[in-house]
């Protein structure tokens, strides 16, 4: 059993074993606030019931106008941004996103001068505090807080091994540990982030069988 698990764990991460801010560019463990910014710009646009691609193309398109802080962001206009996210493919919630995106913004610049570091810092590294902190971010609900703690787990260490019941449904569907402690030891730390997000795409691909044919 020890061995199929470590097939399959080898066969998720050969075809999805990328995080989803590296696939943007996002070096995370640089810990820096345009780094922190554009990884809570990207959960904003990943939480949205809408494909992966697009959210990803949306997220691209934003970082290349150069709004890769929040003060870069509020001196966009909310035409400029719905526009972008429009002729990014993210036309169904170009309007409402391009709005959450200022409103963000501007309570980071008044709250922590635009610096995630600072939340961080305000909730005393206890994790349940940073994550309650992150949801007064309008657009930023239970679902936008797991996908930013997936990956910030790796530099803000005091939330590690986070995982949330998306991943672990999808590592039961795969015959993979459902415990987080577990799931862990299957993996270098170094790697687990990868891990997660080989688990979240399989899931959003849906190739569980494709997964376990291969392993």
């Amino acid at each position: 059993m020890k061995h199929k698990t470590h097939q399959i764990v080898q066969a998720l991460l050969k075809k999805y074993g990328y995080t989803f801010s590296e696939e943007l560019g996002i070096k995370l463990e640089s810990n820096t606030p345009s780094a922190l910014y554009r990884w809570l710009c990207a959960t904003l646009l990943f939480a949205a019931p809408i494909r992966n691609k697009t959210a990803v193309s949306a997220a691209k398109a934003l970082f290349r106008h150069h709004w890769t802080t929040a003060h870069r962001m509020l001196k966009s206009t909310w035409g400029e941004r719905t526009r972008v996210l429009n002729r990014a493919g993210y036309a169904r919630y170009d309007e409402s996103t391009s709005r959450r995106l200022a409103e963000i913004s501007r309570f980071l610049v008044e709250r922590y001068q635009g610096d995630l570091r600072k939340l961080r810092v305000a909730a005393k590294y206890d994790p349940r505090r940073e994550r309650n902190l992150l949801m007064e971010c309008k657009g930023i609900g239970e679902v936008g807080a797991s996908i930013f703690f997936r990956e910030i787990q790796v530099i803000w260490k005091e939330n590690a091994p986070f995982v949330d019941q998306f991943v672990l449904k999808a590592s039961r569907k795969l015959g993979l540990p459902t415990n987080v402690r577990a799931l862990k030891k299957l993996i270098p730390p170094k790697k687990f982030s990868q891990l997660l997000a080989a688990l979240v795409r399989c899931s959003l691909a849906k190739d569980f069988s494709g997964i376990l044919a291969k392993a």
